[in-house]
């Protein structure tokens, strides 16, 4: 198990950036270099002792000494950004607070669909893996702003829109 005196003898990491550079050159990786791979998944991770770590999970053990128990939030949804103001801990059902636009979204808003056998917008939104539906509107739009308004008052660790 990598410890925080280990991660600290290969990396360094800005709080403020969010970057983590090498302390020592390895291999043909020279002192200094930043490092961290991004992944289909949009985050970025490296390798300690032949080891893959999410590079939002070890700015956690640099700071408070052990992994998290729990999800790592980035509170801006860019999953790059490892800034240390833009992490948080959190559970799962919070984590999902913050969702983006699923790439098969028929409105192009979060929580809203096109239910062709109505002819009218659904909006659903979901809290503790339950879905709570909002409600069939005649445009996406009019669905959004019920999404907007049950987002407020359901998602309160992360209630606003990107």
């Amino acid at each position: 198990m990598l410890t925080q005196a280990r991660l600290k003898e290969f990396l360094h990491y800005d709080l403020d950036t969010g970057l983590f550079t090498r302390i020592k050159s390895a291999g043909c990786v020279a002192k200094g270099t930043v490092t961290g791979t991004r992944h289909n998944d949009g985050y970025l991770s490296t390798e300690i002792d032949k080891k893959g770590y999410l590079l939002h999970r070890l700015a956690w053990l640099y700071v408070y000494g052990e992994f998290p128990e729990n999800e790592i939030d980035h509170i801006d949804g860019v999953r790059t950004n490892n800034k240390w103001a833009n992490l948080r801990h959190a559970n799962d059902f919070e984590n999902a607070q913050n969702r983006k636009v699923p790439c098969n979204s028929t409105s192009n808003f979060t929580g809203v669909n096109f239910k062709a056998e109505y002819k009218k917008w659904v909006a659903r939104i979901s809290i503790n893996r339950k879905r709570i539906h909002l409600g069939y509107y005649p445009s996406a739009e009019l669905a959004h702003e019920a999404y907007k308004e049950a987002k407020q008052r359901l998602h309160t660790f992360n209630p606003n829109l990107r």
